[in-house]
């Protein structure tokens, strides 16, 4: 699933086509993806002004000149591709249909936003602007955390008393919003921190530091477009590169990169989902 730098790097390739335009026509190839579409979802949003395109976790939000917002999910396997023709912008001949294209939105100026979802798991709803609070994919998320409201202080209160592994801890969005298990495995190996580790006895220094580097991390994969393990493509249809840079996830057996380590970086199932780390560097 795209996690948040996936979801950043759409959303800033979608700025500048979306953000501004006015919706000239709305193509709806299904009834919905992995929930049914809001009613007259087309309607609504046709002959609309997208006023500002936000982020909030792993969701895209379009505020609109109707005073509702559209949400986007990209699920397992959503893409948003660009095309058409934009003055100033691109001067992209529009792709032959695929049967995976589910939604399509044209603007005035003659962009093509076309919504593709091979596995049917991606979202779209549409709820009054500024009610994100009262929405049931948004009202529990925790802090951003790229947003000052995200702290080792605010990590601290929460994992105080807590048995569970730092690494379910930190993948579960009430605490922390938009991180998934790319971006956790590389956080906790900057931060020198076991995935297994009791989240209720790691220091507050070791927190500063794990802040820091869910930072970092972060930050790194936004520049570089994110990471292209399977779907993932930006708006203009390339891949994500931040893949290459991978100190830990996906390296099982390979020596560990932290300078002065002499550990070989292992693979051990949490959950369900492998955590890749390194035991000699990471407690």
């Amino acid at each position: 699933m795209p996690e948040l730098p996936e979801v950043e790097t759409v959303r800033r390739g979608l700025v500048p086509v979306l953000e501004g335009a006015v919706i000239a026509r709305v193509e709806l190839r299904r009834e919905g993806l992995r929930w049914p579409f809001p009613p007259d979802m087309a309607a609504r949003l046709t002959g609309r002004r997208v006023r500002l395109l936000r982020r909030r976790a792993k969701y895209i939000l379009a505020d609109l000149d109707s005073e509702e917002t559209l949400l986007i999910h990209l699920g397992m396997s959503g893409r948003m591709l660009i095309s058409g023709r934009a003055p100033g912008l691109f001067a992209h001949e529009r792709a032959t249909p695929d049967r995976h294209d589910h939604v399509v939105i044209d603007t005035e100026a003659g962009a093509r936003i076309t919504f593709n979802d091979a596995r049917r798991f991606g979202a779209m709803d549409l709820f009054p602007t500024g009610q994100e609070a009262a929405h049931r994919l948004l009202r529990d998320l925790g802090p951003e955390p790229l947003g000052n409201g995200f702290s080792a202080a605010w990590l601290r209160e929460r994992l105080a008393g807590r048995r569970m592994p730092i690494k379910a801890v930190l993948l579960d969005q009430r605490i922390v919003a938009g991180l998934g298990n790319i971006y956790v495995c590389e956080a906790l190996h900057r931060a020198q921190i076991s995935p297994l580790r009791a989240a209720g006895r790691i220091s507050a220094v070791r927190l500063e530091r794990l802040v820091s580097a869910i930072r970092e991390v972060l930050s790194e994969a936004i520049a570089a477009g994110g990471s292209s393990l399977r779907d993932h493509r930006q708006t203009s249809g390339e891949m994500g590169y931040f893949q290459h840079d991978f100190r830990v996830y996906g390296r099982e057996g390979a020596p560990c990169p932290t300078p002065g380590c002499s550990g070989m970086i292992r693979r051990v199932v949490q959950s369900g989902r492998s955590s890749f780390h390194c035991p000699a560097c990471q407690r």
